[in-house]
């Protein structure tokens, strides 16, 4: 069995979507502002041919977690958007420290990940993906 994180894709043939679940904080940007492409109740729950490549790419970009992520037919890599070379702190009201730019970030097994355009951490410590955030804190009512 594999430790990796799961990691799927959806293609229109223009663009690729990438979904990692493990660092989806669940804030539904995606749904309330794509719902064509983006639908919870459906499967798969990506549909890359709902809206055009432009759109997709506008929405993917504002997932605040990184969890969606895109790359182009010609590119072969995932796009990291405008990724800034300094990095910004963000505290998310009863939520999590969003870390906008580049990082590495030593995973609890000592892996170190690179992470670009933003990164949700766990302020609640129930995370069940620290030091990632993953939604947790609605669960369990978290005030910060």
């Amino acid at each position: 069995m594999s430790d990796s994180p799961i990691h799927k894709e959806y293609s229109n043939g223009e663009v690729t979507i990438t979904w990692e679940p493990h660092k989806c904080i669940h804030s539904k940007n995606c749904i309330t502002g794509l719902a064509s492409v983006f639908d919870f109740e459906k499967r798969p729950w990506v549909n890359a041919e709902g809206a055009s490549t432009e759109e997709i790419v506008k929405q993917i970009d504002k997932c605040p977690s990184g969890a969606l992520s895109y790359y182009f037919a010609e590119q072969k890599e995932k796009s990291t958007g405008d990724v800034m070379m300094e990095q910004l702190v963000e505290v998310v009201p009863n939520g999590p420290l969003m870390v906008y730019g580049n990082l590495k970030v030593k995973l609890p097994n000592g892996y170190i990940k690179n992470q670009s355009k933003v990164s949700a951490f766990c302020r609640c410590g129930s995370s069940q993906n620290k030091p990632f955030c993953d939604g947790s804190h609605k669960k369990i009512n978290f005030k910060g």
